[in-house]
């Protein structure tokens, strides 16, 4: 019997595809069977990861709209098709207190964080799922749903993208999905300055007992992308190891 995670003959696009989370989905994809399409903005890392993937890339700045439908093209040119996509690419810049941040830097933040998802699924409706569907998520985070300090510039952001998640959920439907998995704190390297000087007594917190690896959040996404999940749109995904119920833990 076949797997309903088999995902042959499909393609999809992983922007931020390069290393951390969204490595760790373009492989989980492609080892799926799906063909993959990866961006970043480091051009070296772009052509070692599309290689390795057996796929294709395209290196720039999803905060370019440009960039956005090139990279969309260059799909449709490779794969003849966008079944798939991923937003992963995100800044956690400016980090500080609301009070002292940059209206510019603010509006930078939402362009990658928040517009840049919303134009390429844009780009990948016009090419291609509007007349053949597909599946679309987003990773946001599960900070989106509380505050915290020199993060407000970032979860705001990804509670816009929350948001936008379950507009476009209701809106393309039911031809595309879309979903979102929020993560809880992932050794990445974006999120080094967090998990790295105290791993042990966050792990220790935890009801699961230890800090997320990227391929958790991947199988979440690989699972939201594949047909097991095709009565679900407009939902989002906690991968946190339980953070968001920690408070009721029983402590031996």
């Amino acid at each position: 019997m076949t797997s309903s995670y088999d995902l042959k003959g499909r393609a999809a696009i992983v922007t931020g595809g390069t290393r951390g989370i969204g490595y760790a989905v373009a492989g989980e994809l492609a080892a799926a069977g799906a063909r993959v399409c990866v961006t970043a903005r480091d051009p070296d890392d772009v052509r070692r990861t599309a290689a390795c993937l057996d796929g294709v890339g395209l290196a720039g700045s999803v905060a370019d709209p440009d960039h956005l439908r090139r990279l969309t093209d260059l799909a449709l040119d490779e794969f003849g098709r966008v079944d798939i996509v991923v937003n992963n690419a995100a800044t956690n810049q400016p980090y500080g207190p609301l009070m002292d941040i940059d209206p510019q830097e603010w509006g930078e933040a939402f362009a990658v964080n928040v517009e840049a998802p919303l134009r390429l699924v844009q780009c990948a409706w016009r090419g291609w799922m509007a007349e053949h569907g597909g599946s679309v998520v987003n990773i946001c985070t599960e900070g989106a749903r509380h505050v915290g300090p020199r993060i407000g510039a970032y979860n705001t952001s990804k509670a816009a993208l929350l948001h936008l998640t379950g507009q476009l959920a209701g809106e393309l439907a039911p031809r595309v999905r879309v979903n979102s998995v929020s993560p809880g704190l992932v050794r990445t390297e974006m999120a080094r300055f967090v998990w790295e000087p105290g791993e042990t007594e966050i792990a220790s917190g935890l009801p699961l007992g230890r800090i997320g690896e990227p391929e958790d959040v991947a199988r979440a996404v690989l699972w939201l992308c594949s047909d097991a999940a095709e009565w679900i749109t407009g939902a989002d995904l906690l991968v946190d190891g339980g953070t968001n119920v920690r408070r009721a833990r029983i402590t031996p």
